[in-house]
């Protein structure tokens, strides 16, 4: 199977709510054209454990891009998604629900997503005792994120998350779809800081102490 070739955007502007001024290229990715073929498995992770739980996707599409400021029933919808994991099973968004959560969309073919992995999973172990959780959610083959974590584990959780990832990014902030994308969570459930590129340890010391 080949690996998806990335593609840096250059000029792409980020949505952190701490930053005003464009990532490295070398910090972003863009996502590849999909294949017909590959769309089917691409959205079958989120598209279909949503659909049996009863809800569309259409919520997030018709969000106006850039606004990360959800209705209750917008809120209701996005903590309702479930994933398939990698190995099997699936992964609820509502168990993360009333805590810190930091959900990261990243891709193995994505080299910044691939540098930053151990940030973040040190990130998970140094604050879980704060209650704080952090979210792999994989724009990916589901074979190249089982192969991948089965040589790199993490110790956080990760669900496949397919183009719907993509759209759900989008309205969470990620105007350019480019990847890493990471979005924060509050307890309450507000997102309250956002980052297109790669993370740095001073992002992960900020936002620690906004969760």
């Amino acid at each position: 199977m080949t690996t998806p070739t990335p593609h840096t955007t250059p000029h792409t502007t980020p949505q952190a709510t701490s930053s005003a001024t464009a990532p490295p290229a070398s910090t972003l990715a863009v996502p590849p054209t999909p294949s017909a073929g590959r769309r089917r498995w691409l959205g079958a992770g989120v598209a279909g454990l949503a659909a049996a739980a009863g809800m569309g996707l259409a919520w997030w599409r018709y969000t106006p891009r850039g606004d990360a400021t959800l209705t209750p029933e917008q809120a209701r919808a996005l903590w309702a998604l479930k994933f398939e994991r990698p190995g099997g099973g699936e992964l609820a968004l509502a168990d993360f629900k009333g805590k810190p959560l930091l959900i990261n969309f990243w891709a193995t073919w994505c080299p910044p997503c691939v540098e930053e992995l151990p940030l973040l999973d040190r990130f998970q172990r140094d604050q879980s005792a704060k209650s704080w959780q952090v979210l792999g959610l994989a724009i990916d083959q589901p074979s190249s994120v089982l192969r991948f974590l089965g040589k790199t584990p993490v110790s956080f959780p990760v669900g496949l998350a397919g183009l719907e990832g993509s759209e759900l990014s989008r309205t969470l902030g990620n105007e350019t779809g480019g990847l890493p994308f990471t979005v924060v969570f509050a307890e309450d459930g507000r997102v309250i800081q956002r980052k297109m590129g790669q993370i740095t340890p001073q992002d992960l010391a900020l936002w620690s102490r906004s969760g």
